[in-house]
């Protein structure tokens, strides 16, 4: 690469987050000089005085935004070259960047990796437009090489640079065509990595991305000449086998995947094992168009997944009956929203040391017209994976807000309500606004409200979900970490989290009269979370033992089928009747006698 004094590159940052802008000065002025402002007006005010080689520059910015300042440093420093940065991922918002008179598209969160490139490739074009009065007819050949690139990533996986969806179904659509003219055969098989998201949570998205493109390297070692093996999303890829004689071509094509990952992949200096689940379909037994193919695929991937991974399934017409019985209860679930058959039942919440209900937790249940009430197990899965999820989510947290302010109206007290916030919900960029659109409009003090989210959710992308969580505890909401213990599982992380509750996962209560580990675990995590000064819920209570264990470590508040099971609002409702403040005792004594019943129930 050619590059005029690297060392003596002068590069102006232009972003109103201090945390970008430091990222970005920290790893650039190494090998740059570097100069940052907080706005575009002081970009303007330093750019009056100095022309600079580069310019990084955010897209949305308070009164004069990236995209109307791109043309004004292009009038006063023609030679000067921009990059902007901007958290919207498409390739319409790049091209909108690029028609504004920027060099290159930077999207959040920042890839140091693709910074460092931007930086490299904009700088090596700054020198290009410094020899353009002599060299015009080089601008044409760079706007064609950058159109070039925008084009590649239409049909490209940025990440491992493997076909994408959209390509993968154009060549395979063309496989099919020629397959029928000469009476052939066509192979597809949907691959995935098995226990992927776990690399993620444990190791950080980084080491995801290593994985992922060395898979993608394995994999296209494993195809023929003429062969596509191309990247869907997440860990799922998909291979297009046009040469295929017989079916024992296919199975060989399972074994060399299988063989080709027994290696383990080096991750820095951890190695980590990865097997693969496979589905594989065939061209015209098992379909004659490529989305039958393409499904039937899936369907075979689902099947071996659900065998436990690391192994190949072949299509079967029993598969499709399975994938009709989803579909179905997919068409089920989402009549179930327009119909208004979901319920939502309450837990009560106990002060363990007062013996007042303080509280509940919401829970979401399901009235079907032919099954009766079925729990979230049955369901929560089905609405993850279509995205219903979000949709129910609001109908649960909207319920219960209007619930339990319809409560504290009837003189019950400042009932506190807590609801469980999928992950898919809290990473929707309007869920703050949601959620103050909700408050407002059920009038119930945000106070009141406990949002429970799980370690793994948090922890997706914890940057933002920091800022997002402090901004929700500003407006008085508490936030709770749920199920303790099964996530990350570390202790150390919950110093920098802005919480307020941690809640004690019922596995660890379940054991801790008996199991002395168990017990260990309890005390050191409600000793930990105290000394941060955050409250502690244990959930799963069933004994007296199990009680009187969590009031001798002074763990703050507990539920579970000793103080009552999930149930209708009525049913919460009369517990409170003439007294909010019930004690331990006399709720334990009303639900001893249906002790063994309850703990045979329904799990939550």
């Amino acid at each position: 690469m050619t590059q005029r004094n690297s060392e003596n590159a002068t590069i102006l940052i232009i972003d109103d987050e201090e945390q970008i802008r430091g990222l970005l000065k920290e790893l650039l002025r190494v090998e740059y000089e570097c100069t940052d402002v907080a706005s575009a007006e002081a970009a303007l005010a330093v750019l009056s005085r100095k022309n600079f080689d580069l310019v990084i520059s955010d897209i949305n910015m308070d009164k004069i935004s990236g995209l109307d300042l791109v043309p004004q440093i292009l009038k006063s420093a023609p030679d000067t070259v921009v990059v902007m940065i901007s958290g919207q991922a498409t390739i319409d918002y790049a091209i909108e960047a690029m028609r504004a008179g920027a060099f290159d598209y930077i999207t959040k969160p920042l890839d140091l990796r693709h910074v460092e490139n931007a930086v490299r490739r904009a700088l090596s074009h700054h020198q290009l437009l410094a020899d353009e009065r002599r060299y015009e007819n080089h601008l044409e050949e760079l706007v064609k090489e950058r159109t070039a690139e925008i084009e590649h990533l239409a049909y490209y996986d940025r990440l491992t640079d493997l076909p994408n969806r959209n390509l993968f179904i154009d060549r395979c659509t063309q496989a099919v065509a020629a397959a029928q003219r000469n009476d052939a055969l066509v192979g597809v098989m949907r691959a995935s990595l098995d226990r992927f998201k776990k690399i993620t949570e444990t190791l950080g998205h980084a080491a995801g991305d290593v994985v992922l493109t060395e898979a993608a390297a394995r994999l296209h070692h494993c195809i023929r000449e003429g062969d596509t093996v191309a990247h869907f999303d997440g860990e799922e890829f998909a291979l297009l086998l046009s040469q295929v004689r017989k079916g024992d071509d296919l199975v060989e094509a399972a074994m060399a995947i299988s063989d080709a990952f027994s290696e383990p992949f080096q991750v820095g200096e951890q190695e980590v094992f990865v097997t693969t689940s496979i589905g594989i379909s065939l061209f015209p037994a098992n379909g004659e168009d490529v989305a039958t193919i393409l499904r039937n695929a899936g369907a075979a991937l689902y099947r071996a997944k659900r065998q436990g991974g690391n192994n190949y399934q072949f299509y079967t017409a029993e598969m499709n009956a399975q994938a009709v019985q989803r579909l179905s209860l997919e068409t089920s679930l989402r009549r179930a929203l327009e119909k208004e058959e979901f319920i939502t039942h309450y837990q009560p919440v106990v002060n363990l040391s007062s013996g007042e209900v303080i509280g509940s937790e919401a829970l979401v249940r399901w009235r079907h017209p032919d099954f009766g009430i079925l729990p979230p197990a049955r369901f929560i899965g089905l609405a993850e994976d279509t995205g219903l999820i979000l949709h129910l989510s609001n109908f649960v947290m909207r319920t219960a807000c209007q619930q339990t302010r319809l409560w504290q109206e009837r003189g019950f007290g400042r009932l506190k309500i807590a609801v469980n916030i999928s992950a898919r919900l809290f990473q929707q960029r309007d869920f703050g606004d949601r959620l103050v659109e909700i408050l407002g409009q059920t009038r119930l003090d945000p106070f009141c409200l406990e949002l429970e989210l799980t370690e793994t959710s948090i922890m997706e992308n914890a940057e933002s979900a920091v800022e997002l969580l402090t901004q929700i505890r500003k407006l008085g909401v508490k936030v709770a970490i749920d199920d303790f213990g099964t996530g990350y599982s570390s202790l150390s992380y919950l110093k920098r989290l802005p919480i307020d509750t941690v809640k004690l996962d019922r596995s660890f209560v379940n054991g801790a009269t008996t199991d002395p580990d168990d017990a260990a675990l309890v005390m050191a995590i409600v000793t930990l979370a105290h000394n941060l000064r955050l409250r502690v819920v244990a959930e799963g209570v069933e004994t007296e033992e199990q009680l009187a264990f969590l009031r001798l470590l002074r763990c703050d508040e507990g539920q579970g089928y000793l103080f009552g099971k999930p149930m209708p609002p009525e049913s919460f409702e009369s517990q409170l009747t003439g007294d909010p403040k019930r004690k331990l005792h006399v709720l334990s004594q009303a639900l001893r006698r249906d002790s063994k019943r309850m703990r045979s129930a329904v799990n939550e």
